[in-house]
């Protein structure tokens, strides 16, 4: 097993293993130092980071459901200038990749963010977030326009050379014309899915569990429809794909890359194991070794059909 080669690429930036955890489940990673070790991880991926810092939208913003999580967290994070100063001292000294998580309500912020991490020391990728569905302006907005996303992709690769990802939504007819126009951007890759819009109702009281109504849906409920979003992709686009959605161990990880995925995030299930990513990394190996495979890449599209 000690053979078994579990690096990947997205664009300029190699994992040492396909295996991520998700923006918006981990924080700004310091919180687990104490739980998972770290530098295991083949990248870390920020809570989304905006121009400002934001408080989020007001609770009740969780709720549980059958296989899943509802949550309208509305992109609450300390801002740019505070990332810079408190987060990234830590993150910069793991041995793991560094995917900083954008968010904007304008192109103009989303470019401003950018610009100001450039010259951030300890960075590896920037995740750019058009796919939030619980804000009112940005996230969503842009991700469903193919046209937005494009300019938007073409803005961002004009400033970095960094592994530049866009974070796709669900919420959309043909997800491949999205993953295209970022394609066309010159962005690097992409993630996919973002959560799917839900609702819940307390049949007591009469009024939604979560304070802004509609919310996005995570959890091993939306694997089946983050799987066939990954297969759409990958016949729409030959640049990688990180697949995530209720991804609980190494069988889900298997399935997202036989689906097309060169890399995975660990998302929710860290609520219920913070070890969930490093247990996922330690038993790849095993599953490589059981089919003969020296290289997990080559896993990427191999669905026989």
């Amino acid at each position: 097993m000690s053979q078994i080669d579990l690096s990947v690429n997205i664009g300029p930036m190699q994992l040492k293993n396909p295996v991520m955890v998700a923006s918006g489940t981990f924080g700004y990673a310091e919180e687990s130092a104490s739980l998972i070790d770290l530098n295991k991880l083949g990248a870390i991926v920020t809570k989304a980071i905006t121009l400002n810092p934001r408080a989020g939208n007001p609770p009740p913003r969780i709720a549980e459901t059958p296989a899943g999580i509802l949550n309208s967290i509305g992109l609450a994070n300390v801002g740019l200038e505070r990332f810079k100063s408190e987060k990234m001292p830590f993150l910069r000294k793991l041995d793991s990749r560094i995917v900083v998580n954008v968010a904007g309500s304008s192109q103009e912020e989303y470019v401003q963010v950018v610009e100001s991490l450039e010259d951030c020391e300890g960075i590896d990728a920037y995740e750019i977030n058009v796919s939030c569905p619980n804000v009112k302006q940005g996230g969503m907005q842009f991700g469903t326009d193919p046209g937005n996303v494009e300019r938007l992709t073409t803005e961002l690769r004009r400033r970095t050379a960094r592994a530049l990802i866009v974070k796709l939504t669900p919420n959309v007819t043909q997800i491949g014309d999205i993953a295209r126009a970022v394609e066309q951007g010159g962005g690097d890759g992409v993630s996919l899915i973002n959560t799917v819009r839900g609702m819940a109702i307390d049949i007591h009281t009469r009024r939604p569990k979560i304070a802004t109504v509609v919310a996005g849906l995570s959890g091993p409920a939306i694997k089946p429809i983050a799987i066939a979003k990954v297969w759409e992709v990958y016949n729409a686009v030959p640049i990688p794909i990180i697949g995530l959605g209720g991804i609980l161990n190494t069988d889900d990880v298997i399935e997202f890359l036989l689906a097309g995925a060169t890399a995975i995030q660990v998302g929710p299930a860290t609520f219920l194991d913070p070890a969930t990513a490093e247990k996922i990394i330690d038993k790849l190996p095993i599953y490589c070794s059981n089919h003969k495979i020296s290289k997990i890449h080559a896993l990427t599209g191999a669905i026989e059909i």
